[in-house]
């Protein structure tokens, strides 16, 4: 639903004593005086019993701010507590909720809800029923009348229908386990009716249903009762899910209302309203495709779980800030008064955050904005080296194949090593498992290697930190070592500019791999890649890499997209201008994408193809070889005695954005 109200400066709002013109839409709408008549389906959503202390049941003021919490989707804000929660835990403790005994009535499973064909909508059509359907050319200031006008006209087809009411179960527990819990739902009886003024609609009428149905099997009736009863039986209308089994139409209104859900979840920003933009449909097709392009796994699992939360963190800001002001009774006090203008220009940045990863699509790495901003050292004074050894004890035997000029310097911490580093130093890990920030931070010329087996030198990522390995110096190289990334969302390796050597590593992926930046240049030789959720290897137009007698498998893992719409593999090509890669005795294998993938922006560069298809058009199944030849001369790629197979969607393929 609607994301919050709109934003005040400090200077007029600290004194705003209402949620806003956003959350005071309200839906006319009544209940009916019985169940709507439907057969509904056997199969059922699944019922148990929690142990949960009931809430006891309030007036309408005291649960003004669990209100607006609940304007959000409940899905997003399950186990959310709401802000007047610490006042409710004071009182006297009600005793927890248990299983039912016989005589108490138990609830009934939840129907099957109606499947929304939105899940199942090409971004074309997304873009035509938002954009041609819904929307049809408005201003942003006119999106919520054009919302409330479509799902009005598709509300008229059935007066009367059933649907489940999903809610936070704070609304209804003080005391519960959230895992237990993700939702309360209840079976619901509404009764739509035309609307009587031109506001927009997003509240409506409800009485509980027969049977008594809920996803918790002994949540007690009568409390259902007094919570609609305290909330004059009016909820908001995006919470309720109609049921299948019912009339045709009924298809429509779910789809209308996971229409305006999904409209006002990821599409709407706040500020929309408030700023003047000549096309908004097309600022909502972007918008659509920065979804789709999360959906399908162009834009990685992490790092488009970064967006989300900024988003979420966004919509949150938002409603402390109004909460904030609500609480101010009077003339505020200069603290008051320091702390709204600190909320809202926290709200601003976020805002700004969020503009700028909108306008740039996020793709693979979000904003491209310097991740290091630490300035090159350089030598030191006196113009020698030093070697850092990096081992807990340092003895003689670890140094006995240095020469004897060799200036030592012991670290028993990798962060500490890297920090004293100047250019021209070596840094040499012994077997241990290490983490370092300063592995982001990769100004100078170094080396650094592990001693050992590879497998026993393990550097892993420092989960909280959004980049794990990053360099923009002249000459960095990386040799024997393993590379563990946990959490962190950037690229496992990223190469900002200059050059990066990788020689014998391990490289265990959980974001996105390794990834060269426009006008970098990477090597990697002898190494293993394994476990990304894009590209083992992503190549940023402009690019240099050579890739020689490496293993890169089992890439393109994403966790949350499908991955049979992804072309992402082993290697990704991103063209005009065109990378050079040259590969020689690779073995790329068991990836969810393409082997090597050649991702095609526009359609001028694919000219030539195009004419090489149509002439190689009876040649049979050679066409693909003839295309791809044709591409790889202006690709500047070579490939020599690599070994491509079991890749999900092929071996070498020409993709377009």
């Amino acid at each position: 639903m609607a994301s919050g109200p709109r934003g005040l400066g400090p200077e007029d709002s600290v004194l705003a004593g209402s949620p806003g013109r956003r959350s005071e839409k309200v839906l006319t709408m009544s209940a009916g005086g019985s169940a709507a008549a439907a057969t509904l389906p056997s199969v059922a959503s699944p019922v148990r019993s929690v142990v949960a202390s009931p809430r006891p049941v309030k007036g309408k003021a005291g649960r003004e701010t669990a209100r607006r919490r609940l304007q959000l989707l409940p899905g997003s804000q399950a186990g959310v507590r709401a802000a007047g929660a610490e006042e409710e835990e004071e009182e006297e403790e009600e005793p927890l909720l248990s299983v039912p005994e016989e005589e108490e009535e138990e609830a009934q499973p939840l129907p099957p809800l109606c499947v929304s064909p939105m899940r199942g909508m090409w971004r074309d059509e997304k873009v035509a029923l938002y954009c041609d359907e819904v929307l049809q050319g408005c201003k942003a200031e006119d999106a919520d009348e054009a919302m409330s006008k479509y799902l009005s006209e598709k509300l008229k087809m059935k007066d009367k229908w059933l649907g489940v009411w999903k809610t936070n179960p704070e609304l209804f527990f003080v005391k519960y386990e959230e895992a237990s819990i993700p939702f309360v739902g209840i079976l619901v009886e509404v009764t739509c009716k035309p609307r009587q003024s031109t506001s927009s609609c997003f509240k409506v009428t409800v009485s509980v249903a027969e049977p008594f149905s809920s996803n918790i099997a002994n949540i007690p009736r009568d409390l259902v009762g007094e919570i609609l009863e305290e909330l004059e039986h009016s909820v908001p209308l995006l919470e309720v899910y109609p049921v299948e089994g019912q009339d045709p139409n009924i298809h429509d209104i779910a789809l209308a209302l996971e229409v305006v859900r999904f409209f006002y979840d990821f599409l709407w920003r706040d500020w929309d309203d408030e700023e003047s933009c000549e096309n908004y449909t097309a600022l909502i097709e972007e918008r659509i495709n920065l979804w789709c392009d999360i959906q399908d796994g162009t834009i990685p699992g992490p790092i488009a779980q970064r967006f989300k939360k900024t988003l979420e963190k966004y919509k949150n800001k938002r409603v402390e800030l109004i909460e904030y002001q609500s609480n101010i009774k009077e003339d505020p006090s200069a603290a008051e008064a320091v702390e709204c203008w600190k909320k809202y220009y926290e709200i601003v940045m976020l805002c700004g955050l969020l503009k700028m990863w909108e306008d740039l699509r996020l793709r693979v790495h979000g904003p491209f904005f310097p991740r290091i901003l630490r300035r090159r050292k350089g030598k030191r004074d006196f113009g020698k080296t030093i070697t850092h050894i990096v081992a807990k004890v340092m003895t003689t035997e670890m140094v006995k194949d240095l020469s004897s000029d060799t200036l030592l310097q012991q670290h028993d911490d990798l962060d500490l090593a890297l920090d004293s580093c100047y250019s021209g130093d070596t840094v040499v890990i012994f077997p241990g498992e290490y983490q370092a920030a300063n592995l982001a931070l990769l100004t100078d010329d170094i080396v650094i290697k592990g001693v050992g087996k590879r497998e026993e030198i393990l550097i892993t990522s420092e989960p909280s930190h959004d980049s794990f390995v990053v360099s923009k110096a002249d000459n960095v190289k990386l040799m024997h070592l393993s590379l563990i990334q946990q959490g962190t969302v950037d690229g496992i390796v990223v190469v900002e500019s200059g050059h990066l050597a990788l020689e014998n590593c391990i490289l265990k992926c959980e974001g996105t791999g390794v990834c060269v930046l426009t006008g970098a240049a990477l090597t990697i030789t002898d190494s293993e890649i394994t476990g990304a959720q894009g590209a083992g290897v992503e190549l940023y137009p402009g690019s240099m890499a050579i890739l020689e007698r490496n293993e890169i498998h089992h890439c393109n893992n994403l966790r949350t997209s499908d991955c049979s719409k992804s072309t992402l593999g082993g290697v990704n090509m991103k063209v005009l201008p065109a990378p050079k890669l040259k590969m020689t005795n690779n073995h790329i294998y068991n990836n969810n994408g393409y082997g090597v993938s050649i991702l095609q922006p526009t359609e001028q560069f694919f000219i030539v193809a195009e004419d090489a298809l149509r002439k190689g058009a009876a040649s049979g199944d050679k066409k693909d070889d003839t295309v791809l030849s044709k591409v790889m001369q202006n690709l500047n790629l070579e490939l020599n005695n690599n070994k491509i197979e079991a890749n999900v969607k092929g071996d070498i393929r020409i993709v377009t954005s």
